[in-house]
C-alpha cells in the first residue's frame, strides 16, 4: 500500500473520455478509453485510489501516447536523424538495454535490504536482458556486428544530477533512471510510427509497454521508499534537466541523442 498517501487529488482533465496509459502489476493497457473520474489501479501490486492519473494520463502528439512527465516532446530533427540511420539505432539499442539491465542489477548490489524494491528490479534486470537478446537478433539478421559506440551526452548528464549523499542519491537513481525508461518510450514509440520497415516497427511498437512499465516500477518505489511530495518535486526539477539535455540534437544518432 501507499501507507497512507494514496488518497490524492490530482489535477482535474476534461469531463470526457481520455485514452491514457494504466500500469497494471505487469500488464500494460493503452488506450483505455475510461472517464475520468476516481479508479482504483494497481502499480505492480501497490493498490491506490487516484482521484486523477498524474503521470499516466496523456500527452498526444500526431496519435502517439507518451509518459505525461516528460517536459518536451523528442523533436522531429532527431526522428529524422533515426530513420536515415537505423542500423547504427538498433546497434545503439542494444547498449540501452545492456546498460538497462545492469542498472536494476547495481541498485540490488547497493540496497540488498530493500525487499520490494530487490523484487521488481530482478523482473526488469530479466526482461531488458530478454530484449537485449531480441534486439540482438536483430542486429544478426541486418549483418551488423556487436561493436562499442560512443554514448552521447545525455546519460552522463543525467547521472550529474545524482546528489551524492544518502538519501538523496537512491531516490534521485530511481528517479532518473525512471525518466530514462519514460523517454525510451516515447522514442521507440517514435521509430515504429515513423519507421519505413513494417516488421521492425511493429517490433519497436511491441516494445513500448515495457518501457511504460519499467518507469511505473521506478516511480512506484520511489513512492514507496519516499514522501510523495518530496518524489514528486525531485521529479519536476529532473524532468525538467531531461529535455534541456536533448534540446540540442546530438550530431551521432542514438535511442537518447
Amino acid at each position: 500500500m501507499f501507507r497512507g498517501k494514496d488518497e490524492r487529488h490530482f489535477h482535474p482533465v476534461a469531463p470526457f473520455f481520455y485514452t491514457f496509459l494504466i500500469i497494471k502489476k505487469f500488464h500494460f493497457y493503452s488506450e483505455c478509453s475510461i472517464a475520468p473520474s476516481a479508479i482504483k489501479i494497481n502499480l505492480l501490486g501497490y493498490s491506490a485510489k487516484l482521484k486523477y492519473l498524474e503521470f499516466f494520463y496523456p500527452v498526444v502528439t500526431s496519435a502517439l501516447t507518451t509518459i505525461n512527465t516528460l517536459k518536451q516532446p523528442t523533436s522531429s530533427a532527431w526522428v529524422e536523424q533515426a530513420i536515415a540511420n537505423l542500423d547504427i539505432i538498433l546497434l545503439d539499442h542494444s547498449h540501452c538495454e545492456r546498460k538497462a539491465a545492469g542498472v536494476a542489477l547495481n541498485f540490488m548490489f547497493r540496497y540488498p535490504s530493500n525487499t520490494k524494491m530487490v523484487r521488481e528490479l530482478t523482473a526488469i534486470a530479466r526482461e531488458e536482458l530478454e530484449h537485449f537478446e531480441l534486439v540482438n537478433q536483430w542486429l544478426e539478421r541486418r549483418n551488423i556486428p556487436l561493436a562499442p559506440l560512443p554514448p552521447p551526452p545525455y546519460g552522463a548528464g543525467l547521472k550529474a544530477q545524482v546528489r551524492p549523499q544518502e538519501p538523496e542519491r537512491f531516490l534521485d537513481s530511481l528517479l532518473v533512471t525512471g525518466l530514462i525508461e519514460a523517454r525510451s518510450h516515447e522514442r521507440l514509440g517514435l521509430l515504429a510510427t515513423h519507421c519505413p520497415e513494417p516488421e521492425l516497427a511493429r517490433f519497436y511498437h511491441g516494445l513500448m509497454a515495457s518501457e511504460a512499465r519499467h518507469f511505473g516500477t521506478y516511480w512506484v518505489l520511489a513512492d514507496t521508499y519516499f514522501d510523495r511530495e518530496t518524489v514528486i518535486n525531485r521529479l519536476d526539477e529532473l524532468a525538467i534537466i531531461e529535455s534541456q539535455l536533448l534540446a540540442t540534437l546530438h550530431s551521432e544518432p542514438r535511442i537518447h541523442s
